[in-house]
């Protein structure tokens, strides 16, 4: 099987920049300033590169959407706030192959005409900024960034940027807030990043996977990047996480035509104590519930989509027979209401009030009328603010409601 960004992961000190260098690292970078930028550019979008943090957008159509000719200097700006529950790969990345992902950054900012990146990261990773500052310094050291590229004539600078543990500050407008100094609350949209992003400037946002995988787009072509995959839209290889009730948890990078059954069962080896599978959540916790039968669906974007969810950032958690879903639903709703900026009002109240609904179905003081509350307030979020933070939580908690109706019902106090 093919592995693009892991297939040195176990060996010692793969890492490091020597290590990188010595397994053909930044010869894509050599490869891409002998081609012009707008070719970069094509090749990425003939690779249908979709944006890994969670939407899917391709990423060469996002490059496209910058204006060349603007008099205001252009951004690059790496998210790496990854804090959806379930999602652990970018830390990976972070922490092993930060190289990857500076090389990525190079050939994206040559190909759009960008000259100063941010890396926004999670302020809760110590240790992958750690490895992230460390791989930087290297990179400088070499020429890798700065004044005058390998001779290209091109420069870049880096910056890495510690976030202060905000969730909602993973989606694009609150980190650009964020980084410009502010309450990371999202931005109405339009004007999107493209026109006017940081500092009033035009500006790509990309996910660390996103630009982890540039580099091989460019060094293997996209033609044969996309042979890895199922078909034109999903193609080549994907960073899968996969926790919760499996015995061997962690991150798989895998082809996109890769089905559920196989990650949980072929790779993560079977449910933990081979107990029955209850239910699984897909993409992180903000995405809509499957339940067993649904497990030989495809492990790409439309593939889930049709069936109701979503790939969104590929944190797939396992859920296993004798789980309360009762409570795994109050600590999702949990987590929504806490990290709700407050901006939107059906966002604001709409979360802590399905929080406090079903702590009290959970204590066995609900009524039916709740649970159908829980609903009725799923749907009047939906779609009603700035950004998609109550999507987040009404998507999944309807779904989980509906096909565990039976479980909260079990719970009230007019319980049949």
């Amino acid at each position: 099987m093919t592995k693009l960004l892991t297939k040195h992961i176990h060996e010692s000190g793969c890492e490091t920049l020597n290590f990188y260098v010595a397994h053909g690292g930044y010869s894509a970078l050599k490869k891409a300033f002998k081609m012009k930028p707008e070719e970069v550019m094509e090749e990425v979008k003939k690779a249908s590169l979709r944006g890994r943090g969670g939407a899917g957008f391709p990423a060469g159509i996002k490059w496209s959407f910058v204006p060349k000719d603007s008099d205001k200097p252009k951004y690059l700006v790496v998210n790496a706030d990854e804090s959806e529950p379930g999602t652990f790969k970018d830390r990976l990345i972070l922490e092993k192959m930060a190289h990857y992902l500076l090389e990525g950054i190079i050939i994206s900012s040559y190909a759009v005409g960008i000259h100063h990146c941010y890396i926004y990261v999670r302020g809760e990773f110590w240790e992958p900024v750690k490895a992230l500052q460390k791989a930087l310094e290297e990179a400088y050291s070499r020429g890798y960034f700065g004044k005058n590229i390998l001779g290209s004539g091109f420069d870049l600078e880096c910056t890495i940027h510690r976030g202060a543990g905000a969730y909602i500050c993973g989606e694009e407008t609150g980190l650009l807030e964020s980084l410009e100094g502010k309450p990371g609350r999202p931005r109405n949209k339009p004007p999107f990043p493209a026109l006017i992003g940081a500092f009033g400037c035009p500006t790509v946002v990309n996910n660390v996977e996103t630009i982890a995988y540039v580099p091989s787009i460019i060094e293997l072509g996209a033609e044969k990047y996309l042979q890895m995959g199922p078909h034109q839209n999903n193609g080549g290889v994907k960073m899968y996480c996969i926790s919760g009730h499996v015995k061997k948890p962690g991150v798989y990078e895998l082809p996109m035509n890769t089905t559920l059954r196989q990650l949980i069962y072929d790779h993560a080896g079977g449910i933990l104590g081979d107990r029955e599978l209850k239910m699984v959540i897909p993409g992180g916790s903000s995405t809509p519930i499957l339940m067993p039968d649904q497990i030989d669906v495809m492990m790409d974007f439309d593939e889930l989509k049709k069936l109701g969810t979503f790939l969104g950032s590929a944190g797939t958690m396992i859920v296993a027979e004798g789980t309360d879903i009762v409570e795994l639903a109050a600590v999702i709703a949990k987590f929504y209401a806490h990290e709700s900026c407050g901006q939107c009002t059906p966002c604001r109240e709409g979360t802590d009030w399905i929080y406090q609904l079903v702590l009290k179905i959970h204590a066995g003081e609900g009524t039916k009328a709740d649970i159908d509350r829980i609903l009725d307030i799923c749907n009047n979020m939906k779609g009603q603010t700035i950004c998609v933070l109550s999507d987040a939580l009404a998507d999944p908690m309807k779904s989980i409601v509906t096909k565990f109706r039976h479980e909260f019902e079990a719970r009230v106090v007019d319980a049949a």
